[in-house]
């Protein structure tokens, strides 16, 4: 008799890793630049504004960390 075919192995669902490394380094490159860059041209403002001004750059990292991850893949 001829031995029994193996069975196919079911796809295992690999749990999630969380974000991708390239979205943290664009969040804290453009979050500091943000506020860098805030700080010096805001600064006759009052001080929450170049608190903003680095929030604005983690949005703004955040979304282009996740487009070049889509793009490029991850730097890792």
């Amino acid at each position: 008799m001829s031995a029994l075919p193996k069975r196919a192995k079911q796809h295992e669902v690999k749990p999630a890793e969380g974000w991708p490394l390239v979205v943290f380094l664009w969040m804290a490159g453009l979050g500091i630049l943000g506020y860098v860059v805030g700080r010096i041209a805001l600064d006759a403002l009052p001080h929450p504004y170049h608190w903003a001004s680095g929030l604005g750059g983690l949005v703004a990292g955040c979304a282009i960390g996740w487009l070049w991850f889509r793009v490029k893949g991850d730097v890792v």
